[in-house]
């Protein structure tokens, strides 16, 4: 492995310092000032192909990488002057030359120029002409966004363009499914990409920008090629394939129509191959695009999620998934005021997981260990509708309505041997979970602009959730000591039933007003509102079928909860020089009332919270960013819940209804810095963390069960995290970066009867390199270690990884992917080693519509992969389950 990674090395370092010439110099207007981000490419005369292409610094500096010996023709453009060319030919020596560009021209010559440049900047829009980094390998939208400068996607499918994330991603200026990066990056087709605009400082609502800091919103929209609109295109594809024991499917059509009135987007997948474009977890957090309306308002009350810790895939991998997916969107505007638009998601999966676990107390260190067999079903729909409609300039009215529906259903039977006071026991246990949550969550928006200084913004959204989850578990040892528990069974069965119901209400009203065109004032009036309904009931099956019901107080729940946040919020914004400062505060009335066991416990108060905000535009593509926010964090009903709640068939949770909020302060620093002259990126940011009162647990443990119960701690909970990323694009066909992230925190809790201070520190490293040719093969290689410390246990894996690919004689692809992981703890007692390796070969003649695929997956036959966790009072190691290695022959009709 690490010969093969000495050799990848060694032919990315020889090509870096392979014989060029360096041709630079400076770009100046008349009067001799220097004109940053002037556009500057050289073409070849022989191949008439754009050898190398720049941007200038705010100094006017330009650099240029040429061949030797070679007679070129280099193209200046700058918007609002005439473009220039001058002949330049080239020796084996390097060449330094400013340019004085012409007064003003034809801004049209310009324009043109600049689209033929592979990067260009437009204000806050940074554009790729994505043909410029395409090799010729490129299936997805992914694949090409890997390659551009300044932008990164993570396993999650995740967009990130100078170290922020993407918020939004549009095709033709049209929300893709509300923006989801995920859907967009696996099946937009790279061959119908022309341009990538990235859309920084955004905000999707007109009247507002540049009253708010905007400066974390990026933005994303796909340009479609001619050729793609007012036409359908996509693809269909077909495969089959084997594997150790059993065969192999893919069924795959993506269809896709955009023109100015509508668009329409279908994909539909059918697999047991481990693709999976939509996972559970990726259904838990879907937005639907729906915003954070409450950001400004100092207050923190999130809606719990009762999804019993249903087991989640590690990077998408298990023993044996199964999926089914199909999904469609569509915009249509009746008229130029008006748009529709929505998108239904249907997805159903069968999942198998196989897993080996030990589990250590960190108190007692009592030993757990798990072999379990899991099966789960999850059957998984989401439906929107929005509608935009904007006469004017002056008035905007939008509303969307999402609706979340789910049926999932886990069945586990798991060896676990247990070791107590170093005495050893083994049994075997049965659980089922099963639960068909279903949310409805409407927005209504409202912006009027009375006048250049008076603007309104009126937002609402309503949120409808109702849960049902049930527990069952079936063990021979009796896991805790319940009143009314019938005890000599042969078999332990029992279950929970919880229904959970929540209504909440955020409502509030803004008023800007422009003081002067570098200042406003911002008020806020709002409320929050929440009224939730819990119950839950503890049973038993008894040997003979017989149900005893437990029915003591402790056993059950019935409790209503109301939390009710009145606030006023100001907000002063001014920009002064280089700086931009918004200070402000708000005002809060709260309201809280549970009802539980025939009685009622209510606290009122007052709170003020004040923020801050600070912006240092060094330059026009460097900044350095602090915040400063006072929280306060607010459990919801799942908490306060004073009857016992089944978390596990060895943990026992029940709430406590005399809990108090908590209150963060926050602090956070970023500094970000874009060079478009030799496409440098950094960014680094810091956040510091300190919660008081927080909401801690008391857990007593019994062996290896565990009872446990909130309270409000004395003592502050801290946490530090800080990243730092460092890339760069070079010599035109190379890009390079490193990243380091840490993460510390410090946790108060009371561990049977002792308090117990626990500290955790994740560290995360990653290089890598990449080349970027036509004609040549590609290669990426890169190294990633990541260090878990918990509490006197350290867990490392190092992952060597590179990637081939290859485009050649105008017809195949080649794509290989290679990860190596050394999985091991600090005293070796774990010592693991896996690696996974996959392989692809395309053929498609040129200006062809048939695809020819064959694609090998884990040919290595890797069986298991390592992770660790932490829990506060337990540290976790686990080995996982794969899918075996499969050969695939698929074919595909472009349409």
């Amino acid at each position: 492995m690490n010969k093969t990674l000495f050799i990848f090395a060694l032919f990315f370092t020889s090509i870096c310092f392979s014989q060029s010439v360096r041709f630079d110099g400076f770009i100046q207007d008349e009067q001799k000032n220097p004109l940053e981000m002037a556009n500057i490419m050289a073409v070849n005369n022989t191949t008439k192909a754009m050898d190398s292409y720049g941007i200038t610094n705010d100094k006017g500096k330009f650099q240029l990488t040429l061949k030797p010996n070679t007679s070129y023709t280099v193209k200046v453009s700058y918007l609002g002057m005439k473009s220039k060319e001058i002949a330049v030919s080239t020796k084996t020596e390097n060449i330094a030359q400013n340019i004085v560009m012409d007064g003003a021209g034809i801004e049209l010559e310009g324009v043109e120029i600049v689209r033929e440049m592979p990067v260009s900047i437009k204000g806050d829009t940074i554009v790729y002409n994505a043909d410029s980094f395409k090799s010729g390998t490129e299936k997805k939208l992914e694949d090409v966004l890997k390659k551009l400068p300044g932008v990164e996607v993570n396993a999650d499918g995740e967009i990130e363009v100078e170290g922020k994330k993407v918020s939004k991603l549009m095709v033709e200026g049209k929300d893709f499914f509300d923006g989801d990066t995920k859907l967009g990056v696996k099946n937009i087709p790279a061959d119908a990409i022309d341009k990538v605009q990235v859309l920084r400082n955004y905000n999707e609502i007109s009247q507002l920008k540049g009253l708010e800091n905007d400066q974390e919103n990026v933005a994303m929209n796909i340009k479609l090629k001619e050729g793609k609109k007012n036409f359908w295109f996509g693809d269909v594809t077909a495969g089959t394939g084997v594997a150790e024991l059993d065969s192999r499917y893919i069924i795959n059509p993506k269809l896709f129509y955009y023109s100015p009135k509508y668009s329409i987007n279908l994909i539909t997948n059918f697999n047991n191959i481990g693709e999976l474009p939509l996972t559970a977890q990726d259904y838990f957090k879907f937005t639907g695009g729906f915003k954070n309306m409450m950001k400004k308002g100092g207050s923190s009350f999130n809606v719990s999620s009762n999804d019993l810790g249903i087991s989640v895939l590690r990077n998408n991998r298990a023993k044996e998934i199964e999926t089914k997916f199909g999904a469609t969107n569509f915009s249509y505007s009746p008229a130029k005021t008006w748009t529709i638009s929505g998108f239904g998601i249907l997805s159903t999966s069968k999942t198998d997981l196989e897993t080996k676990s030990q589990t250590t107390i960190l108190d007692s260190g009592d030993q757990q260990k798990r072999d379990e067999l899991t099966h789960q079903k999850n059957n998984l729909g989401l439906f929107k509708l929005s509608s935009t409609y904007k006469p004017n300039d002056k008035f905007q009215f939008d509303y969307d309505i999402l609706t979340k529906l789910s049926k999932q259903q886990e069945d586990t039977d798991l060896l676990r041997e247990s070791v107590v006071n170093n005495v050893a026991d083994a049994e075997s246990i049965f659980t089922n979970k099963k639960q068909d949550p279903t949310s409805v969550n409407q927005n209504l928006s409202l912006y009027y602009t009375q006048s250049a200084k008076n603007i309104f913004a009126f937002e609402m959204q309503h949120l409808y959730q109702d849960e049902n989850p049930f527990y069952n578990a079936n063990l021979r040892t009796q896991p805790f000591d319940l009143a009314g528990y019938t005890v000599g069974q042969n078999r332990n069965d029992l279950n929970q039933d919880r229904f959970v119901k929540t209504n909440k209400l955020d409502a509030k009203l803004d008023y800007y007003y422009m003081i002067t065109p570098k200042s406003n004032i911002n008020i806020t009036l709002g409320n929050t509102y929440s009224y939730q309904n819990f119950n839950s009931h503890i049973f038993q099956i008894l040997d003979n079928g017989d149900r005893n019901d437990l029915e003591t107080p402790e056993n059950n729940n019935d409790v209503n909860y109301n939390f009710d946040d009145v606030f006023l919020g100001f907000h002063y914004k001014i920009l002064t020089g280089k700086f931009t400062f918004t200070p402000g505060v708000s005002v809060h009335s709260y309201a809280m009332k549970n009802t539980q066991l025939g009685t009622d416990y209510s606290q009122n108060f007052v709170k003020v919270l004040p923020d801050f905000f600070a912006l240092y535009q060094i330059k026009k593509s460097e900044t350095l960013t602090y915040n400063f926010s006072l929280t306060n964090d607010f459990t919801d009903i799942n908490q306060l819940a004073a009857g016992y709640v089944l978390s596990d068939y060895s943990s026992l949770f029940h709430g406590n209804r005399f809990l108090e909020n908590a209150t963060s302060q926050v602090h956070s620093l970023r500094y970000f810095k874009y060079n478009m002259f030799n496409f440098e990126n950094i960014f680094a940011n810091a956040t510091y963390t300190k919660k008081v009162d927080a909401i801690k647990t008391q857990a007593d443990f019994e062996g290896i069960n565990q009872s446990s119960v909130p309270y409000n701690s004395n003592l502050a909970d801290e946490t530090f995290s800080g990243m730092g990323t460092y890339g760069r694009s070079f010599l035109k066909n190379y890009k390079a970066s490193a990243t380091a992230s840490l993460n510390w925190s410090k946790f108060n809790n009371i561990q049977n009867d002792k308090l117990a201070t626990t500290e955790s520190f994740v560290q995360n490293y990653t290089i890598r390199a990449s080349t970027n040719y036509k004609n040549l093969p590609n290669i990426e290689f890169g190294y990633n270690l990541l260090v878990n410390k918990y509490s006197g246990s350290t867990f490392y894996t190092d992952k060597p990884f590179a990637r081939l690919d290859y485009y050649f004689l105008d017809s195949f692809s080649f794509v290989s992917e290679y990860e190596f992981y050394h999985y091991y703890n600090g005293n070796k007692t774990v010592d693991n080693e896996y690696d996974f390796l996959s392989a692809s070969l395309i053929y498609q003649k040129k200006n062809s519509k048939w695809e020819y695929k064959v694609s090998a997956t884990n040919l290595l036959n890797t069986k298991y992969l390592n992770d660790d966790s932490f829990s506060q009072f337990s540290t976790r190691v686990s080995q996982y389950t794969v899918q075996p290695r499969y050969i695939i022959f698929s074919m595909k009709y472009n349409l």
